[in-house]
């Protein structure tokens, strides 16, 4: 399995976190994204995160293949801290970054607990009254499907453009990376773009 893959993909496993109903997780996931937005402080945030690295140790997952798969987030999380700690202080910055982790983490733990077919599958169900009011459950699951097929390729094309900078030499070219991963995530985009309309999401209705 890809190194850089885990964020969007279901690894099948026997635990309490696997066996758990994919709308329970979904509802926890809300509710913990909602605590750190209203929260907002740096305790609550060590905390989730806390929490939430205690569901992977549950749901036995590689912490290796985690920290590969979230490494290049972790690094763009510090500078944010950064900017956070120079101009609110050291506390607003780990509540900022740590909660952002925290939810980052939380939901590559869902989708590494929960098949893809059955999130789909729960989102459709749990969107159907909402069809009234013009809500489109099955164009919302299908776009959630592709945002999780979209996940792990933008991480698969990341390793490789990175891996491709490296045999030139210019690993050490932040624009020798950037502008190949760029063009290639904005080429997968446009893709996927397409797939949905040829499903009738995004065209206008007449």
């Amino acid at each position: 399995m890809s190194q850089l893959s885990l964020l969007g993909l279901y690894y099948e496993k026997d635990t309490m976190l696997h066996r758990l109903r994919p709308g329970v997780k979904l509802v926890l996931l809300f509710a913990l994204s909602l605590s750190v937005v209203i929260v907002r402080e740096a305790w609550f945030s060590v905390l989730a995160l806390v929490v939430v690295l205690l569901g992977v140790g549950l749901a036995r997952m590689s912490w290796s293949d985690l920290w590969r798969s979230i490494r290049f987030v972790v690094l763009m999380l510090t500078v944010l801290a950064m900017y956070h700690a120079w101009q609110n202080g050291i506390s607003h910055a780990v509540a900022v970054v740590v909660g952002l982790l925290a939810l980052i983490v939380a939901a590559s733990l869902l989708t590494a607990t929960t098949a893809a077919a059955d999130l789909i599958d729960t989102i459709t169900r749990t969107l159907q009254p909402f069809r009234r009011i013009g809500v489109n459950p099955e164009a919302v699951g299908l776009a959630f499907s592709l945002v999780l097929r979209f996940i792990p390729d933008v991480a698969e094309r990341a390793f490789e453009t990175r891996e491709a900078a490296r045999a030139r030499g210019l690993d050490r070219s932040i624009r020798a990376y950037m502008t190949p991963l760029t063009i290639r995530v904005v080429a997968r985009a446009q893709t996927m773009g397409e797939a949905l309309q040829a499903r009738g999401i995004g065209e206008d209705e007449n």
